[in-house]
């Protein structure tokens, strides 16, 4: 069987780099900044109050307490704030432009709130209780760089300093098809025979979690004509955005009415047993449509192979696409809380739950690949060698992520 790493690099090999493009800023949450983001003017633009108080010359207070007219009132926002003569306050509030000639802020609370003349009782040093222009960022700095995943705290300082929108890499637009005349949509009712289509739904939230487009096409039968009828219409229809990736779930085996891989053996997509469990059957290539080639990925059909083959092979590749500075799960060392077996000359991804508090990890639920529910509750999947059959309690094993 193929080993996990080298279908892992053909799969990676399918997608390069994505092209960028502008979106408002609104719009960027989560996305990867494509080029430096550079400050067109310092943060704060302009010396501005720290506290609700009094604008004040520091000398002034030499002798506290003292009594001082109070010449202004300067709210946030106020652009013609007269300058500061000597001997007197300006109230000024939180935000608001220091008023030329002032130093200093002394806070409401060492007052007694005056708003004709103020008695203040302690005295302030020069710079206190001031922001300085530029005390965050300086004119022309580069305040995110490129490759930059966008969250709340960055898409804030974006608008701070007047960016309307970002340059930021396209999502990869990736296809779903599932295959298999069992399936029915959720929500109808099934006869005997008959299941919910899951893989679709699931798969497509994953390209979508990954940071891809991921785009539910309606599931097909098992018939090789329709499949591929059916791919190369949808593939036709978004050729003004074209799809960067197809990628099915199911007719990949060894048996009878395997719809995909008849299709496409010997078109471009390349089928191998990978010695992986879940997910041993895989498919990996190109598929001549009719807007030209597009990379291919078919996944095994039993629903928890058909996740954990995505988050080994198609996850990261789609997250490097995006210019993601962190493709993969993040990755941990954990004790393992009971024994565990694992087939010989195959990589094992087991479900599992971890306790970060105690360093442990536990399995959840069997090894089966239609398990669900099981799949459903793990956080993490635990990684065992394709030479080792058994860990014991307590031996350390690798650990995915799957929140991170």
């Amino acid at each position: 069987m193929r080993p996990v790493a080298e279908h892992a690099a053909t799969v990676a090999a399918l997608l390069g780099p994505t092209a960028t493009e502008t979106v408002p800023l609104a719009d960027a949450r989560e996305r990867i900044l494509a080029e430096d983001l550079v400050a067109p003017h310092p943060l704060p633009p302009f010396a501005n109050s720290a506290m609700d108080g009094y604008a004040v010359r520091g000398a002034d207070l030499a002798d506290t307490p003292v009594q001082l007219p109070v010449a202004a009132d300067i709210p946030a926002g106020r652009t013609d704030g007269p300058p500061l003569a000597r001997g007197t306050a300006h109230r000024i509030m939180t935000g608001a432009a220091m008023p030329e000639g002032a130093d200093a802020v002394v806070q409401v609370e060492w007052t007694d709130g005056g708003t004709d003349r103020v008695r203040v009782d302690r005295a302030v040093a020069a710079g206190q209780n001031v922001r300085g222009a530029g005390e965050d960022v300086t004119s022309g700095q580069v305040v995110l760089t490129a490759g930059t995943v966008l969250g709340p705290a960055q898409i804030g300082l974006a608008a701070a300093i007047g960016a309307g929108s970002l340059r930021v890499r396209r999502r990869p637009r990736v296809l779903v098809l599932s295959t298999g005349s069992e399936l029915v949509a959720p929500g109808e009712p099934l006869r005997h025979g008959q299941i919910h289509e899951s893989n679709g739904p699931m798969l497509a939230a994953a390209v979508d979690d990954a940071g891809g487009r991921g785009e539910l096409l309606r599931f097909v039968p098992d018939d090789v004509e329709q499949f591929t009828r059916t791919l190369d219409e949808a593939l036709a229809a978004r050729a003004d955005d074209p799809v960067d990736l197809v990628l099915t779930s199911g007719g990949v085996s060894a048996g009878a009415y395997e719809v995909v891989k008849d299709a496409f053996t010997g078109r471009g997509v390349t089928f191998s047993k990978v010695a992986m469990q879940p997910g041993m059957p895989q498919g990996a290539g190109h598929h001549a449509g009719p807007v030209g080639e597009v990379a291919v990925v078919t996944l095994p059909g039993n629903p928890v192979s058909s996740l954990v083959s995505f988050e080994v092979f198609v996850r990261p590749v789609l997250r490097r696409a995006t210019g993601h500075p962190q493709p993969d799960r993040a990755r941990v060392r954990a004790r393992l809380a009971e024994p565990l077996d694992s087939p010989a000359g195959r990589q094992q991804f087991r479900r599992g739950r971890i306790d970060a508090i105690a360093g442990t990890v536990a399995p959840v639920g069997a090894a089966g690949s239609h398990l669900l529910a099981a799949l459903a509750r793990a956080d993490c999947l635990v990684v065992v060698d394709a030479q080792v059959t058994r860990v014991e309690a307590g031996e350390d094993v690798e650990v995915w992520l799957l929140d991170g």
